[in-house]
């Protein structure tokens, strides 16, 4: 079971009450750390942590941390997950595993190679303690014994808060998303919370909706109540 860390110094916002007109009232705070009990505190109000302008990296190491709440979230019904007959063949070619290589899969997801990247080492350095106190997790993707894609997010009840996501091989990010579904379908599936921060265009393909802050945060009060899905246990 994963370990609850000391408790966060700082005090979020209750965003249930901020201004929710534009993308422009996503970014609902500034400042505090990246403590395992302040990220847990974070993602328990809705929150989450990326650079103030996401897909430009942060390179000043001490740059103040930003808080996001996206007016309108990006959700996965559990559902509602588009498998393409592609997708399936490449699912029966991978082999799927959970939390054998976190450290390899947050470090490719953080390679300043890729484009818009954004995460730093202050993230990789923070979600890796979260890791070992049993609170982020991977779920990998791998063919002929090679790492071919993963993905990691944070697990608190029956949220899954999906943090980012890499292939190196053709649709190997997109099985790890499956098997992370599958992970997730149990008794408490309809209570569950798969959370992506924003609708894109790829991933909208896949099945992702957008909800309005406040029903996402009933989602997630809900999410919260639930039992953790066996896998990461």
């Amino acid at each position: 079971m994963p370990v609850e860390p000391p408790p966060t110094a700082w005090v979020f916002p209750d965003v249930s009450g901020l201004p929710a007109q534009d993308p422009d009232d996503d970014l609902v705070a500034a400042g505090a750390d990246l403590e395992p009990g302040t990220l847990l505190a974070a993602y328990r109000h809705g929150l989450f942590p990326m650079p103030a302008h996401p897909g430009a990296r942060v390179r000043r190491r001490r740059a103040a941390v930003a808080w996001w709440s996206p007016v309108e979230r990006g959700v996965l019904p559990l559902d509602g997950l588009r498998v393409s007959r592609s997708l399936r063949q490449a699912v029966r070619r991978m082999e799927v595993r959970v939390d054998t290589a976190f450290t390899d899969v947050i470090t490719a997801c953080a390679d300043p190679a890729r484009d818009g990247g954004w995460i730093d080492a202050r993230i990789v350095e923070a979600y890796t303690r979260l890791h070992d106190l049993g609170w982020a997790h991977s779920v990998e993707a791998w063919q002929d014994g090679e790492l071919a894609g993963g993905l990691y997010g944070v697990t608190i009840g029956g949220l899954f808060a999906g943090e980012s996501m890499f292939h190196r091989t053709r649709d190997a990010s997109k099985v790890a998303l499956v098997a992370l579904v599958d992970l997730l379908r149990d008794e408490h599936a309809a209570h569950r919370l798969l959370d992506v921060q924003w609708r894109t265009e790829h991933l909208a393909s896949l099945g992702v909706v957008t909800v309005p802050r406040p029903s996402y945060l009933r989602m997630l009060r809900t999410a919260l109540e639930v039992p953790l899905p066996r896998a990461f246990v």
